[in-house]
């Protein structure tokens, strides 16, 4: 059916997903500093932080992968030669994949950890403080289980786009799923075929997601519905 393409097609399914993993994990790092910054006291700080979310979630995430990718580069090479390496910087598309990505949905997930942090009613830190819990201890065994219980829906949303999203990253060259079909559908000129082949593994992919991440949800909610009974 896919003409002796299919093992190529699933190899690049294996970086798709790689792709996606590590983009997420960078994505959360980026959106606890975003979510950290928006909700300091400090105006500057939060300024910063309101800035990111704003600027990152209005521009397109192709037109950003492009920038960051092309012009992220061309800066790599400008400063390479005033720290003394003369040799041309090309970037991995894999590399610029997951930075691109990550950027981009640290932004996104920023204010999905906001709206989370926002949702925890304030007499629990302030209960917590009173049993003698330190801000830190406050803030892990506290807050964090709640924000994590509160983000779960959002973060759901945003993993889904995000691993849409590795589509566009073929533009850049990595050899991802949909550049390999985009290949074997120039070479076969059945592009139906192939396009097809990659909409059912990315149906595959998130149909997997959302039931890993559902059973997630309900673990975290376990307690909370017990109370509420």
């Amino acid at each position: 059916m896919l003409k002796g393409y299919g093992a190529v097609i699933l190899d690049g399914a294996w970086l798709t997903l790689q792709l996606a993993l590590s983009s997420m994990a960078l994505a959360i790092v980026l959106g606890l500093i975003g979510v950290a910054l928006r909700l300091s006291p400090v105006r500057w700080l939060a300024w910063l932080g309101d800035m990111y979310a704003t600027v990152i979630r209005g521009i397109p995430d192709l037109v950003l992968i492009l920038l960051i990718f092309y012009g992220g580069q061309d800066l790599l090479n400008r400063l390479a030669p005033l720290l003394g390496y003369d040799d041309y910087i090309d970037l991995n598309p894999l590399v610029a994949g997951i930075g691109t990505l990550g950027f981009i949905f640290g932004a996104y997930l920023s204010e999905t950890f906001r709206g989370a942090f926002l949702g925890i009613p304030k007499g629990q830190a302030e209960a917590g403080m009173a049993y003698g819990m330190s801000s830190r201890q406050v803030f892990f065994r506290v807050m964090v289980p709640q924000m994590i219980r509160l983000a779960i829906p959002g973060f759901t949303n945003n993993w889904l786009v995000l691993t849409k999203a590795t589509a566009l990253i073929s533009v850049v060259g990595l050899q991802d799923m949909m550049f390999k079909a985009k290949q074997a559908a120039d070479a076969t000129r059945e592009p139906f075929t192939f396009f097809l082949a990659v909409a059912a593994l990315y149906l595959v992919l998130t149909s997997v997601s959302l039931l890993a991440l559902k059973y997630l949800e309900k673990r975290y909610s376990v307690g909370v519905k017990a109370a509420e009974l």
